[in-house]
């Protein structure tokens, strides 16, 4: 029997279609007219008079109507029926006071009567409760208004006064759970339901009670009562039971399918949001519409699902405008139309009017909201749009206030709303308590791990970190810096999560670049280029040009309209990074991106922005050595702003660097005459004094000390550059000092110390000056021989900057560690550093590469130290004396070297080239000691040139002679050695040859053999074939009627066998078979890769007394055909009548198939011979019955043969198993 559906399946039926339009059944059953019986003349009522009211039009003032009902003594149906026809009208105020003078009129009556009014009013007591505002606003038209606690505490009052009647009265199970509901939705949500404190205990009592007054009203009615249902449903609802409150929506729909006030399908749409499953709960709305079009509630919880799709897109997606705009103009402005005092409507519209700056509009709805509802979320979202508002006009007291009530109506502490407490953070950040500000937002964070509220803790911590950038007294923010990291890049990397599907900020981009700016710049520019693909992305398309193909092309157009100053940020990194072409190209991009901006409006001042980035240009070229290039600009600079002094310092830096004493000095000099205050041009000034002054025997007649001094006393004493200056200047003093006696030692360590002080004030200041640090380490190296840490700190410094002074000095301090590959990478790194026409480093590189060649005896390496010496000679212009005697005394220690080195590693060219640079290192001694002020005593450079003429001149000449004899004889044996080899070679390429040629003929006999053994393979294959077609095609003329069996269905191991006797296969079928005899033995076999066999062996009656001849042994195999691959098969030849039987054994039967030969098989081998006297008048078998084929061949008309049962006693279930 087919089931019948219970009503509609969610509203639909044949009888019941979406276009029949849908109407409230409320109040449904109240009359238009009603009669009220009059008396005449005292008599009594008369039944032929009545006075009729028509209950569409009542009066708007229903005391007349009261007095009539008062003195006819009206019952209590009549009192009811009026005042739910006045709440009809919604003048709920009227029917209260109806029924008020109902139950006095009433009061003698039966108590029955008494308590249906009583019920009544409790109900619209309900109702009103459900209309009140929730709190009086001081806006509000009426300050007497009374609130839903007045309402709820009248429906108490009527209720308790009902139950003293009679408790177990249905109606009041309901009222009594609408009551609980009710009071309870006023109660702010505490941590969680069921919790340990008192208010969450007293709520979730609260929701029991309801629950168990609903399940009373479903219990006496039956299960009819689907106001009770939809009670119950929206109390789970309230205790977090979405599953079972949905199952009790579903069940009021599947009762009452044409329910629509209220509407089951808004609950069943709610609690499906609240598991997840968003698109059936927008399907559910959807139908609720359908069939009730003008829904407010449907209407609106439609707008939230299209607003809620909006929150995970772009602003610019097409699609968030698009949904938008359905969610506002579509839905949202449909349910406000429908019903202004829908608490939802109000607040979802006070959102969108804030967000659109009308904030007048915005308060109204959002105070609307506060007052009407009695749901605490919306109450708390009305707060959080006054909060917003406020905060937006910078009232901190009334937006702190807001923001602590919409969290509380939401529980408040570690429940609450989370937006509200982010609010109150903000605003403790603005009001500059920025600690409270963290410790409210680490709070959040370790509850909720909210991405937005991480994203603001990183944020106020990173500008933490950037105040301190703009402070003349830098603070260690190290710890800051490395929050503000890690909360940042978590945010980062929420965004990679599809999950959360987030869309990134280039805001939080933005810091992360700031505050990898100093010490992992590749990193703050991957965040600056992530930015601006983000800022292509939302170029719109008209904006993109279409004639160009080359990605990098197109992106080079595209960043023209992108922000100049994040082109120009990009442009710095770069230049940071030595890339200098990139950081060139970005420039450029950016100073067209001002002309663009300009373009597009034309109120921005774009002229600082270029000019910046017009400097910053300038730097780029002139970090490229185009010099000229960067002049014009600079110039251009000058004339656009005359008092652009930057610019005018570049120029005189460059000045000073191309004319170090022509006109650079001049115009360095008058910039500073011009700009005595400006503390750039001052250390401009300084640095070219350094570079100028000549060798000061007294720091105080120093002309930069003093310039430097006037600088810390007269202008700024926190002047970083020149506190670094002094100290540089001091250590300068102490490297020059003598320490022959205690007191020069005591004062120079005393000026060390001097120069520490400077440096360590200048780190006070300026924690990240490197400079300072680096002189720091020189005085630990110099005056405390602390190598160690010199070296550690000088590390560090060159992570930080990418000055080649502190590659030099990391130099020095390998040379005296005697560590000389280190030191000579560190120079010459230092060198390519735009040092290469500096001197001194290439001293220094002589120096290190004469050490290392003295240490390891390398000629090479001395070599290389003569050609940096000579190097450095050629570009000094002053002391050349000093530079030529390293020259020289490189050459003679090169003679002295190759002297004392075997005639195996030198060369006669290397020793007539030292003897020749000996010559001229002799001139050069004798040269230097007849100047003025020779570097060292003159006596020693005279005794040092006598020695070299007349001692390793001679020594070179007789060495020369004996390299010359030794390189003789070498070559004569190199060459012998050579022709051995040659003769070798020769000889291994003919045995190679020949053991080709003997290989590939081997290949050729192999080939041929294994052709001709497949010919007769073939041949074999072909004649057994040709014997296995003449055996089926007897054995067919044999088995006329019977079934013929395939041969490829038989297992190979039952096979005949290709080579019978002829005798054996010409047997003439027709001839008298004779008697049989059966007796069943097992043979053992010790192969096991064949098949268990079973063979039967016929005998005749005359040779039943003859002893039965059997071989036990094993049958070798036949050879394997290689054309056939077939196994082997072990065959017997018998001269009487033979069936061959192919079973395999129990064992046998769940193991691997024929066809793989590499599975071992146990086989058995049985023969069966009959010498049963009683069976000799059996009759011939006609048909044999083939076991183990999975076929069978029996005669139809007459008995199996014997032999066949005992087969199938030893083999039952053969027949039948898969694998036969």
């Amino acid at each position: 029997m087919a089931a019948v559906q219970n009503g509609m399946a969610n509203g639909h039926g044949n009888a019941f279609t979406s276009a029949f339009a849908q109407s409230s059944r409320r109040f449904s059953d109240i009359p238009s007219t009603i009669d009220i019986q009059v008396s005449m003349g005292g008599a009594g009522p008369s039944a032929d008079e009545a006075v009729e009211i028509n209950l569409e039009d009542l009066f708007d003032d229903p005391t007349e109507l009261i007095t009539v009902m008062q003195q006819e003594s009206a019952g209590k149906n009549v009192w009811m029926t009026v005042a739910l026809a006045y709440a009809k009208q919604h003048k709920v105020d009227h029917a209260i006071e109806l029924l008020t003078q109902g139950l006095i009129a009433v009061a003698q009556s039966a108590p029955r009567d008494r308590l249906a009014l009583l019920s009544c009013l409790c109900w619209l007591f309900l109702w009103k409760s459900r209309e009140a505002p929730r709190v009086v606003s001081s806006l509000s038209a009426d300050p007497s208004a009374k609130t839903k606690d007045f309402y709820l505490t009248e429906s108490t009052r009527i209720l308790n006064e009902a139950s003293h009647i009679n408790p177990s009265f249905p109606p009041l199970f309901l009222a009594r759970g609408v009551l609980l509901l009710l009071k309870v939705s006023l109660m702010a949500p505490t941590k969680s339901l069921g919790g340990g404190s008192q208010d969450a205990s007293e709520r979730v009592v609260m929701l029991k009670q309801a629950l168990k007054s609903f399940d009373d009203a479903i219990r006496v009615s039956d299960g009819k009562n689907m106001m009770a249902v939809l009670g119950k449903a929206r109390t789970l609802f309230s205790l977090g039971r979405f599953a079972p409150a949905l199952e009790s929506y579903q069940e009021v729909l599947a009762k009452m399918p044409n329910l629509i006030d209220p509407d089951p399908r808004i609950g069943i749409g709610c609690c499906l949001w609240n598991l997840g499953y968003k698109e059936d709960a927008y399907n559910a709305w959807k139908r609720a519409l359908e069939l009730n079009p003008a829904s407010p509630i449907g209407n609106v919880l439609l707008g939230l699902y299209y607003l809620q799709s909006t929150s995970h897109l772009p602003t610019s997606d097409p699609k968030f405008i698009e949904n938008y705009k359905k969610a506002m103009t579509v839905y949202t402005q449909k349910s406000y139309k429908a019903n202004q005092n829908v608490p939802l409507t109000c607040a979802t519209f006070g959102a969108h009017f804030l967000s659109m700056k009308m904030l007048k509009q915005a308060e109204t709805l959002a105070r609307k909201a506060i007052e009407l509802t009695d749901v605490n979320a919306i109450a708390s979202d009305g707060w959080y749009l006054l909060a917003r508002k406020e905060h937006y006009l910078d009232d901190i007291a009334k937006a702190a206030d807001f923001y602590r009530k919409a969290d509380e109506a939401r529980g408040g502490d570690s429940k609450g709303f989370l937006p509200a407490k982010i609010g109150l953070a903000q605003l403790q950040a603005q009001n500059g308590d920025v600690e409270g500000a963290k410790f409210r937002l680490e709070k959040i964070v370790q509850q909720s791990k909210n991405i937005e509220a991480i994203a603001l803790l990183g944020t106020i911590y990173a500008d933490e970190v950037f105040a301190n950038y703009n402070s003349p007294i830098r603070e260690s923010k190290a710890a800051e810096t490395k929050k503000a990291i890690s909360y940042l890049e978590t945010v980062r990397m929420a965004w990679k999560d599809p999950k959360k599907n987030l869309s990134p900020d280039s805001a939080i981009l933005l810091n992360l670049a700031r505050l990898y700016e100093s010490d992992q710049p590749e990193k703050s520019l991957q965040c600056l280029l992530q930015v601006e693909q983000m800022e292509i992305d939302q170029i719109p398309e008209e904006d993109r040009p279409d004639d160009i193909e080359d990605e990098q092309e197109l992106k080079t157009a595209l960043r023209a309209n992108l922000p100049p100053q994040l082109l120009n940020n990009m442009g710095c990194f770069q230049y940071h990074a030595d890339r200098l072409d990139q950081a060139r190209e970005m420039f450029q991009t950016a100073l067209n991106a001002c002309v663009k901006v300009g373009e597009r409006d034309e109120s921005m001042d774009t002229d600082a922005l270029v000019t910046s980035i017009s400097f910053n240009l300038a730097r780029t070229y002139e970090a490229a050595e185009m010099k000229e290039e960067a002049k014009k600009i600079y110039q251009g600079l000058l004339e656009r702003h005359a008092d652009y002094t930057d610019a005018s310092t570049r120029l005189a830096y460059i000045a000073l660097r191309e004319a170090p004493s022509g006109d650079g000095p001049k115009i360095c000099s008058t910039l500073a005459k011009e700009n005595p205050n400006d503390m750039e041009v001052r250390s401009l000034y300084g640095w070219y004094l350094s570079k100028a002054k000549k060798r000061i025997v007294h720091l105080h007649e120093d002309p930069e000390q003093q310039h430097h001094k006037k600088t810390l006393q007269q202008f700024d004493k926190h002047d970083r550059y020149g506190l670094t200056a002094m100290g540089n200047l001091n250590l300068l003093c102490a490297r020059e000092m003598r320490r022959d006696t205690d007191s020069e030692k005591d004062k120079r360590s005393q000026i060390y110390r001097t120069a520490v002080s400077f440096f360590d004030k200048a780190l006070q200041y300026d924690p990240q000056n490197a400079y300072a640090a680096q002189g720091m380490a020189i005085a630990l190296a110099e005056e405390k021989r602390d190598f160690a840490s010199a070296i550690s700190i000088l590390t560090r410094v060159r992570d930080t900057i990418k000055d080649p002074s502190v590659l030099i000095n990391m130099g020095h301090i390998y040379a005296e560690l005697k560590q000389y590959q280190k030191s000579i990478e560190n120079y010459e790194s230092a060198l390519a550093k735009d040092r290469g026409h500096d001197f001194q480093l290439l001293a220094c590189l002589g120096r290190v590469w004469f050490h290392r060649g003295r240490q390891e005896k390398s000629l090479v390496a001395m070599q290389t130290a003569l050609d940096y010496s000579r190097q450095a000679l050629d570009l000094v212009t002053d002391g050349r004396q000093y530079y030529a005697f390293n020259v020289a005394y490189v050459q003679f220690q090169i003679a002295q070297l190759i002297f004392s080195l075997p005639a195996a590693k030198r060369t006669l060219a290397a020793l007539n080239l030292a003897s020749s640079d000996l010559d001229t290192a002799i001139s050069s001694f004798e040269k230097i000691a007849s100047q003025p002020a020779p570097p060292f005593p003159k006596h020693d450079l005279e005794m040092r040139a006598a020695m070299g003429k007349n001692t390793m001149k001679k020594q070179l000449d007789r060495a020369a002679k004996e390299q010359d004899e030794f390189e003789t004889k070498n070559r004569e044996k190199l060459e012998k050695a050579r022709e051995k080899r040659e003769e070798e070679v020769k000889r291994m390429e003919g045995a190679r040859r020949d053991r080709e040629r003997v290989e590939e003929e081997q290949r050729e006999r192999v080939k041929e053999e294994r052709r001709k053994i497949k010919e007769r393979d073939e041949e074999r294959a072909q004649a057994r074939a040709k014997v296995e077609d003449e055996r089926r095609d007897r054995e067919g003329s044999d088995d006329e009627g019977g079934k013929r069996r395939s041969g490829t269905t038989r297992s190979k191991a039952g096979r005949k066998r290709a080579d019978a006797d002829d005798d054996d296969l010409d047997q003439d079928p027709d001839a008298e078979k004779p008697k049989k005899k059966r007796r069943l033995q097992q043979k053992g076999s010790s192969r096991k890769n064949f098949k268990s066999q079973e063979l039967i062996v016929d005998s005749d009656d005359n040779d039943s007394d003859e002893p039965e001849m059997q071989d036990d042994s094993p049958t070798p195999p036949p050879p394997r055909s290689r054309a056939t691959g077939s196994e082997d098969v072990e065959m017997r030849d018998e001269d009487d009548d033979e069936d061959l039987f192919d079973a395999p054994s129990p064992a046998a039967a769940t193991a691997a198939p024929p066809s793989s030969r590499s599975a071992p098989r146990a086989s058995q081998r049985k023969r069966i011979e009959d010498d049963d006297e009683d069976d000799e008048d059996e009759p011939p078998v006609e048909k044999r019955r083939r076991v183990g084929s999975g076929d069978e061949e029996v005669a139809d008309d007459e008995p199996l043969n014997p032999i066949e049962d005992a087969i199938d006693d030893i083999l039952p279930d053969m027949a039948s198993s898969p694998d036969a």
